[in-house]
């Protein structure tokens, strides 16, 4: 098939193309985001290779099928942005990546509370400047801690392994109980009741209309004074502006973000070279309790060989039968 990847990076050139069977198809990579500007890069092509910040709106898959493309392949698990619909009334497939190492995502769940807790960059920078002093670096033991993890599918899993590996109480919230964090003693509770006795509280929940910003003002209001909240699932799970208002009143004792509302168009991308547009991002980057990092979640060996075996696998089940080996339905 003749595949045309979208948000192009170096990476997704070195692993794409050398998965197993990746030869069989022929790739060209644009750095361009797909959007309508962009939409004339997939001009005889059969499929579009599209990631989590590509507009996938109504308009962009009505124009990918007018000019011939049948499958959308996302190189990620998220879909909250491609309208299902608008692809089936197109008919144009939609595959993804349900999992590729859950262990990436968890893992670095997991360091940026280590992070952000034992103030390790703070730290870094301190002693190549010659300061070795501690004051201002203390944390916190996390053994004994209870943390709260919001949706325990294959990542939230992990993490819950991980956690009760450091000695943690760990509560979860998800619709579905999974047998094999029940086996660890993770015990499940309303999701009020996580945010209120939680004093680590880490979404791996999917973006839904149920958990759009579900971290507001009031789920803010009930949480422990000075809790650390770790988001490594989607960006608008969070309501960053009431994030800022819990930071200011001292609720939110930290804030760890690799996830962010508005990241399309900042995050993957340098911009050190030009003035940040985007307000509530500089806002949450004053706070010495924020630690950012730019959706690299996933970005480890082992994932971007996952991603690009089973990106593969979707292309090649859909030329043999015209459907994905992984299909997104409306139903």
């Amino acid at each position: 098939m003749r595949v045309a990847v979208f948000s192009g990076k170096p990476y997704d050139e070195a692993s794409l193309p050398n998965a197993p069977g990746a030869g069989r198809h022929d790739w060209h990579f644009w750095g361009e985001k797909l959007s309508p500007a962009s939409l004339r890069l997939a001009e005889g092509r059969d499929a579009v290779c599209a990631f989590v910040n590509d507009d996938l709106s109504a308009p962009v898959i009505e124009g990918l099928a007018a000019r011939g493309v049948r499958l959308i392949a996302l190189r990620c698990a998220g879909y909250n942005n491609v309208d299902l619909a608008a692809a089936e009334a197109a008919g144009v497939a939609v595959g993804r990546v349900p999992a590729y190492s859950p262990h990436a995502v968890a893992e670095h769940a997991v360091a940026l509370i280590m992070t952000l807790n034992r103030k390790t960059h703070r730290a870094y920078n301190r002693v190549r400047d010659g300061n070795f002093a501690l004051d201002g670096l203390l944390g916190f033991d996390l053994a004994g801690k209870t943390v709260g993890v919001v949706g325990t599918g294959l990542i939230g899993a992990v993490l819950t392994r991980i956690l009760t590996g450091f000695g943690c109480r760990v509560l979860a919230a998800d619709p579905v109980e999974n047998p094999e964090c029940l086996a660890l003693g993770v015990r499940y509770v309303p999701v009020g009741t996580l945010f209120a006795e939680s004093d680590v509280i880490s979404l791996q929940c999917p973006l839904t209309p149920g958990t759009h910003h579900l971290v507001d003002d009031a789920a803010i209001a009930r949480m422990k004074p000075g809790v650390m909240i770790v988001n490594t699932s989607r960006g608008a799970i969070i309501d960053a502006r009431a994030a800022i208002r819990g930071l200011k009143r001292g609720v939110i004792g930290g804030l760890c973000l690799d996830v962010y509302e508005e990241e399309a168009g900042i995050f993957f991308e340098d911009l050190s070279g030009r003035i940040l547009q985007d307000d509530v991002l500089a806002r949450l980057m004053t706070f010495p309790n924020v630690l950012i990092t730019a959706h690299q979640g996933f970005f480890t060996a082992e994932a971007l060989a996952a991603i690009a075996e089973t990106t593969v696998r979707n292309l090649d089940a859909f030329e043999a039968t015209g459907v994905p080996a992984h299909p997104l339905r409306t139903g």
